[in-house]
């Protein structure tokens, strides 16, 4: 197994999180619209008709959607739609899930672009970050550098520059770090990417970026913005792209 290297700051604090959101927000009440009562739990699961099983999550601050099949979380924007439905986007402006005034729920995927109806299929899970000490962290670290290594064939270290706050996102941001290099390997041009990347670095500031410079993509998060403060790894993927 690939060692990682990671350099943690030791300046640990009680983490702050944030409180969740009133029942009564839903699906449709949080981002400015009103506030509807919505049927299904806060937070619930679904299978959509091709089979896909999902949870959604809105007990928090944004929206989050998890899929059955993968570790990665996605924090969804709300966008109003015609007839007063509700689209939910990922941080590239993709639409994700459509949910309607009557509570039907349209799943959009890479396979089914035009969307696919899915059902309430009972209770979920929520979707929270763990707190994590500075131990912890570099097994998650190295987990991450191992995962990523291993499907790219050539060590990729991971390196973090972490805080009590924001700990447990840089460990979630490098497990969808090991998603995007997973997905980048399955092209042709994807691989062709991924054999720049030699390292990853994780640290926190004040807006979630990404960034592939000399080798080193450089992820930055921020903590008080919960699961949403951190790039998703569709929009790691198109960094590295947009990097050539």
């Amino acid at each position: 197994m690939f060692a990682a290297a990671a350099l943690i700051a030791l300046a640990w604090a009680p983490a702050a999180w944030a409180a969740p959101e009133s029942l009564r927000q839903g699906l449709f009440g949080h981002e400015g619209f009103e506030a509807r009562e919505f049927g299904a739990p806060p937070v619930a699961r679904y299978i959509s008709q091709d089979g896909d099983g999902f949870v959604v999550d809105r007990s928090q601050g944004r929206l989050l959607l998890k899929f059955d099949n993968s570790p990665e979380v996605w924090a969804l924007q709300a966008q109003p739609a015609p007839r007063g439905d509700v689209i939910y986007k990922n941080d590239l402006g993709m639409p994700v899930l459509r949910a309607t005034r009557l509570g039907g729920v349209t799943l959009f995927t890479e396979g089914r672009p035009g969307g696919s109806a899915a059902a309430l299929a009972g209770n979920g899970t929520s979707l929270r970050l763990s707190p994590l000490g500075p131990q912890d962290l570099l097994e998650r670290l190295a987990q991450a550098s191992a995962r990523a290594s291993r499907a790219s064939h050539r060590l990729i270290t991971f390196s973090a520059d972490a805080s009590p706050a924001s700990s447990a996102l840089i460990a979630d941001a490098a497990t969808v770090v090991c998603e995007a290099v997973l997905r980048m390997t399955r092209s042709a041009d994807g691989r062709a990417l991924l054999a720049r990347v030699k390292q990853v670095r994780l640290a926190e500031g004040r807006k979630a970026s990404v960034q592939l410079i000399k080798g080193a993509l450089q992820i930055t998060v921020v903590p008080s913005q919960g699961l949403a403060g951190r790039p998703s790894s569709e929009r790691i993927v198109v960094a590295a792209e947009n990097s050539r």
